[in-house]
């Protein structure tokens, strides 16, 4: 039988020409049904007294997926003051957004957050000097606090640059200062309202469990004003075949009993709450490329392709492998390494981009070196389209290297339509911000 649809958003591969022809190659293409039913997954979660979702916007910031993502009812997790403005520049208010961020505020910036929070935007302290720095604003404003907790504890990530709750990661204050912060803030009258952990990424989901039982520990013991718990973000999500995707179900039901557990011994309730990014969107989306060359070397065959890593960086920085599907200019659909189909007739290809960088490749080892693919054999001229790519490919990625522009991005509507939602950039844009200095 011949395949026609790929991936799990199950894409007919007769639309890969059709799209390349009205937008050209590289493009991005997102599917808003897949994202929804990703939406509708996470709200059904079990829980034991309230589940509040919010969608880590660093995913994918498009304004358009942020709309499709809050009109089923996530708030949002943002990462610095431009991803919030950006939120609300997309209609959603700031009483929607929670800001999570390394940065430390100062000057315009300053007062700029200062009328976000007043708007209701809630602010999770993840420093001493972040804390120190806002302290009498919310004082004065009687504001109360969220606070990110480092918990000193490796494995949260799928990788060492994913894992983000480990000694060699920053991000929170750290369990041994929490003491101080905590004395602080009841020096000044100071609540926080929620605590919040995040570990990493893409990890083992029994490390998931342990940061639950972890956490319900601390807030037990320094948080008694606290009314939220959140257990961060991270789902894993399957991108290749033989992959494990994470069982929210399951680690809903653990929450919710751990929870449960937690009044029993505090009679006290605590609401849910996560933050996932690529659980929601990460496998809505695919990058259709377009073969403009194909090179033989003694030890591989190459694939040139009109887009890689300056779409999509995930394999130089963490070693991320990607399904590669090749589409026929006519529309046939060749393989899909997703489906793993077909078995045979498959040859070993390396898949490149035209970047002049050696990493510019959609698979790497440990050491850097690429990795062939077992693909049907295509011609110049023909389609590899990358999947899993909804998530941490254009909001991450630095298009413009080599004054490459940035490419278009499509929606696939809930009623099967294609809509354009961003359109390419202009090489004017690439020096638009540039000054004509005379030296």
């Amino acid at each position: 039988m011949t395949m026609k649809h790929f991936g799990p958003t199950k894409l007919d591969a007769s639309l890969i020409p059709k799209i390349a022809r009205q937008w050209g190659t590289p493009v991005y293409l997102h599917d808003q049904e897949y994202i929804e039913n990703s939406c509708e997954r996470l709200l059904n979660m079990p829980n034991a007294y309230g589940l509040h979702v919010r969608y880590a916007m660093k995913a994918n910031s498009d304004r358009t997926v942020l709309r499709v993502v809050t009109n089923k009812g996530l708030d949002l997790d943002c990462s610095s003051l431009d991803e919030a403005a950006r939120a609300f520049a997309a209609g959603v208010p700031y009483s929607r957004m929670m800001l999570t961020t390394q940065e430390v505020p100062s000057g315009e910036e300053r007062a700029e957050l200062e009328q976000m929070i007043r708007a209701g935007l809630k602010y999770n302290v993840c420093s001493m000097t972040q804390f120190q720095l806002i302290a009498d604003f919310a004082k004065n404003n009687n504001i109360d606090l969220s606070i990110r907790v480092h918990p000193g504890a490796n494995g949260g990530g799928e990788s060492a640059t994913r894992d983000t709750g480990s000694e060699y990661s920053c991000f929170g204050v750290h369990l041994n200062d929490v003491p101080q912060v905590k004395a602080l803030a009841d020096k000044q009258g100071l609540r926080f309202t929620q605590v919040h952990v995040h570990i990493g990424s893409g990890g083992d989901p029994e490390k998931w469990r342990e940061n639950i039982d972890r956490e319900l520990g601390f807030v037990r013991t320094y948080f008694p004003d606290a009314t939220t718990v959140s257990f961060g973000g991270g789902l894993k999500v399957a991108r290749m075949p033989g992959e494990k995707q994470a069982d929210i179900t399951a680690l809903g039901a653990y929450a919710a009993q751990r929870i449960k557990e937690f009044k029993e011994a505090t009679g006290r309730e605590l609401q849910m709450e996560i933050e996932p990014g690529t659980y929601v969107v990460a496998n809505s989306g695919h990058i259709i490329t377009r073969i403009i060359d194909k090179k033989l070397t003694n030890e591989l065959n190459f694939l040139i392709v009109d887009g890689g890593m300056e779409l999509l960086t995930r394999p130089l920085l963490y070693g991320s492998e990607h399904p590669i599907a090749i589409v026929r200019q006519d529309g046939t659909l060749l393989s899909s390494e997703y489906d793993a189909k077909p078995t045979a007739g498959l040859k070993s290809f390396g898949i490149v981009g035209r970047c002049c960088e050696s990493g510019d490749s959609v698979r790497l080892d440990n050491d850097g070196n690429i990795v062939p693919v077992m693909i049907a054999e295509p011609e110049i001229g023909d389609y590899v389209v990358i999947g899993g790519t909804g998530a941490y490919s254009e909001s991450m990625s630095p298009e413009n290297y080599n004054s490459h522009r940035k490419p278009p991005a499509v929606m696939r509507t809930r009623t099967s339509e294609l809509v354009l939602i961003r359109k390419k950039q202009v090489r004017e844009q690439l020096v638009l911000n540039e000054l004509d200095v005379k030296l």
